[in-house]
């Protein structure tokens, strides 16, 4: 459970609203930096064993960067550390990429990105599916890494209508316990009533029947396991996909912008809402993931969002998918 110091430090950014909308601020482009060129086509694909994996990008948006983005690292040594990267130093390009994982006849859908919720360079999962060669329909299985509006908006159309009718969704027990709480909303700061008020827009009306909890580090399919990576949120959950001997990880918002977060893994970004909890699963992770040299894929992770970490000095370096 967050501590009343990181609840009350959580609503500076990390689950801001715009005022009147569903739309997190961090989902929202900065007009003064340009627009950010989508990926054509929008998905890859990928195999690991007998299973597929396809990368769905859902957009990107652009935001400045100014000292709140980085919240324990001065903004002079943030700048330099993209600079030496060849990356842009006064603003940040934050994509956003569901997996889908085709199983045999099974589909199920890791995250669901901004749905109709977003800009005019969001909301291209279901483009993306299409292009694909799949349909909304089609998806079975909706696995939730967390409640942030990027990940679950998605799930309900502007007219209430659910995206993706014939699929159960799976959502960690802990998160839904966290933001479904009534006492906890009520408590929130007003910075953070607006995250509480979509989480409840998505799911108080999910039929029982839909709606499936489950616990930290269970089997939810053959082959994915859940993997509990508490801090970002309450109940931030990554996904082990096993097949054939070979392993795939999703990562969510293990790091966000890993030519940062990865790069120094106890920097904490500003949407971490347990920063210490969020430094310390972050290092344990990608220790894991190198030790085994799997394959992971990040949420905010540039296009294709799948590859390999490798150690890198103090931290890690993300080496993309050819």
């Amino acid at each position: 459970m967050l501590s009343r110091r990181h609840f009350l430090g959580a609503s500076l950014a990390t689950t801001a609203y715009a005022a009147g909308s569903f739309v997190p601020v961090w989902a929202q482009n900065a007009p003064n930096f340009g627009t950010p060129t989508l990926p054509s086509p929008g998905f890859r694909r990928m195999k690991v064993g007998d299973v597929e994996v396809i990368a769905l990008n859902d957009g990107i948006t652009r935001r400045p960067l100014g000292e709140e983005f980085v919240k324990n690292a001065p903004l002079a040594e943030v700048r330099a550390l993209l600079a030496s990267q060849g990356l842009p130093t006064d603003y940040i390009d934050v994509p956003y990429t569901p997996f889908l994982v085709v199983a045999g006849a099974r589909k199920i859908l890791i995250d669901t990105g901004l749905g109709e919720f977003g800009g005019a360079t969001t909301g291209k999962l279901l483009d993306s599916l299409r292009a694909a060669g799949l349909q909304a329909a089609d998806i079975d299985t909706v696995l939730i890494s967390h409640y942030h509006g990027d990940h679950i908006n998605g799930i309900r159309n502007k007219a209430g209508e659910w995206v993706f009718p014939k699929a159960k969704v799976m959502v960690p027990a802990a998160e839904h316990a966290f933001w479904m709480g009534d006492a906890r909303m009520a408590a929130a700061p007003a910075g953070m009533k607006g995250a509480f008020e979509n989480v409840r827009r998505t799911f108080a009306t999910m039929p029982a029947d839909t709606l499936v909890q489950f616990a930290a580090d269970a089997e939810l399919a053959p082959g994915i396991k859940s993997v509990a990576a508490y801090g970002h949120t309450p109940g931030h959950t990554l996904f082990e996909l096993t097949s054939s001997g070979q392993k795939f990880f999703y990562v969510a918002d293990l790091t966000n912008v890993p030519a940062l977060f990865a790069r120094n893994p106890d920097w904490a970004v500003t949407f971490d809402m347990d920063a210490e909890a969020a430094r310390k699963v972050r290092r344990d992770v990608f220790q894991r993931i190198t030790a085994s040299n799997a394959m992971l894929g990040g949420f905010h992770f540039p296009f294709p969002a799948f590859g390999r970490m490798a150690a890198s000095g103090s931290g890690y370096a993300f080496q993309p998918a050819a």
